[in-house]
């Protein structure tokens, strides 16, 4: 293999691509990278803009990572050329320039790749077993400013967290929402607003020491600590924690030892009514994998959900993000944008970013056609994969009933046309027999199936509003 920074790149690259699942990414988001040079085990690359950097940085840095330690060895290391345009100028001159946060005297934000994980959260906290002098020792929270209240869009999905979320702020450790237990699906904003949450509290509480931490972090620490025969450091730095915030502690699940020793710290931190905030995939009693005694923790407090945002809320979440980013994009570019992807905020603004940087990569205007090419390739078609349990989720928030009430024997009017619908959907769009249908929609037989798919199809014959909501469902189905 040729030992020059081209070659090393285009080898990486060969890497990268087989470990992406989106052709599309890998154009975006890889192949504008140019190598510069490589002096000893130092690869410098060039992206086109500090935008560019966050995005890789956040989504691709453990692939990066491990693929750079796989072509160069375990001392390789990777510096950033980040090229800023003038936007006060039209001729397309670019410079380097030193990115935000580093000394002034160099161009290039270096990315050491030699540590043995690559984990995030693993390589920002800074030691939590030094013990000597502690009360003296600063403790970096781990939040990051851009997840605040005010980024945080309400909407009738997360109503009832972020109430609990701001009173927790306002009076951490002395409400009855200790801990507060927040779940969701991947990508509904569940870091987002426990971050948010931490962050309000250091502005109310500068005094009071607040630590976010992800439990696979919680867990490889305690694995370190015992092998060092640090344990009781471990236990000790977490129990002086003010406000403890542990995201997505499902994956504690089959961690037995590190499960005894949070229950330990979970114990400590209440008793002497300091705040704990929880997040997870699933609410406590779903919860597999974890001792009974520490999800009966869990359910002290309160367990707050965040469900699939509404069109209303995607469309003011895209709307906060453009603003924040200081662009311009028509109305029906984002409407259409917000109306395609229903489910996830992660993907919402993914779309987004995609957008944007096909945008600045091509010198394209943003326009309807362009976003609509970055749907369709970013969104996968659900009619490929779509569930029953999707589309009952579907209609039920399209109509706004509890999804307990299509399920239950209620004769109410629109409860029953809201389940003929759902009924109608999974006959056309899944590979489901009727007599499945019946008995996931409501616990009814095929012949309650068959006459309600006549009965839409009937409506939707005669009745130009019924019309209507069928069409308008039957969009938020052509992608998920």
């Amino acid at each position: 293999m040729s030992n020059t920074h081209i070659a090393i790149w285009d080898k990486c690259l060969e890497i990268i691509q087989d470990n992406l699942n989106s052709n599309l990414s890998f154009k975006t988001w890889f192949q504008p990278i140019k190598p510069l040079k490589l002096e000893k085990d130092i690869l410098t690359i060039q992206v086109p803009s500090p935008f560019y950097y966050e995005y890789l940085e956040e989504n691709f840095l453990d692939l990066i990572s491990k693929t750079l330690r796989n072509v160069l060895g375990k001392n390789a290391k990777l510096e950033y050329s980040v090229i800023m345009d003038n936007a006060a100028e039209n001729n397309s001159i670019s410079k380097a320039v030193n990115y935000p946060g580093k000394s002034t005297n160099t161009n290039l934000h270096n990315r050491y790749v030699d540590a043995p994980s690559y984990n995030r959260d693993e390589n920002i906290i800074k030691n939590p077993f030094i013990i000597p002098g502690i009360k003296n020792l600063h403790i970096d929270s781990q939040l990051n400013p851009n997840y605040s209240f005010a980024n945080f869009i309400e909407g009738n999905c997360n109503k009832l967290a972020r109430s609990a979320g701001l009173n927790v702020a306002e009076n951490p450790g002395k409400t009855a929402f200790n801990p507060l237990f927040i779940y969701s699906e991947s990508g509904l904003g569940k870091t987002h607003l426990c971050q948010a949450i931490g962050i309000e509290i250091k502005e109310h509480f500068p005094k009071k020491t607040v630590l976010y931490v992800n439990a696979n972090t919680l867990i490889t620490q305690f694995a370190e600590a015992t092998m060092k025969n640090e344990r009781n450091d471990f236990m000790h730095f977490y129990q002086m924690i003010d406000v403890l915030i542990i995201d997505d502690v499902h994956d504690l699940a089959g961690k037995d030892k590190t499960q005894g020793a949070i229950f330990q710290i979970f114990n400590h931190l209440h008793q002497k009514n300091k705040q704990l905030i929880l997040t997870s995939d699933k609410p406590p009693v779903e919860l597999q994998g974890l001792e009974d005694r520490l999800l009966s923790r869990f359910k002290w407090g309160l367990s707050a959900e965040l469900l699939s945002p509404d069109l209303q809320t995607r469309i003011e979440i895209l709307k906060k993000r453009i603003y924040n980013d200081g662009i311009s994009i028509d109305e029906e570019v984002v409407e259409y944008i917000a109306s395609h992807i229903a489910t996830n905020i992660r993907e919402l603004e993914g779309a987004l970013i995609s957008l944007l940087a096909l945008s600045t990569i091509n010198n394209k205007k943003i326009t309807l056609e362009l976003a609509k090419s970055i749907v369709d390739k970013l969104v996968k078609n659900t009619k490929k994969d779509i569930s029953i349990d999707y589309i009952q989720k579907t209609v039920c928030e399209y109509f706004n009933i509890p999804l307990e009430q299509l399920n239950s024997k209620t004769r109410k009017r629109e409860v029953v046309q809201s389940r003929q619908i759902a009924m109608y959907f999974a006959k056309n769009l899944t590979k489901a027999s009727l007599a499945t249908i019946g008995a996931k929609i409501g616990g009814k037989d095929h012949a309650t199936v068959l006459h309600a798919c006549k009965t839409v199809n009937n409506l939707i014959d005669t009745d130009k509003r019924f019309k209507m909501f069928i069409d308008d469902i039957e969009k938020r189905f052509r992608f998920k």
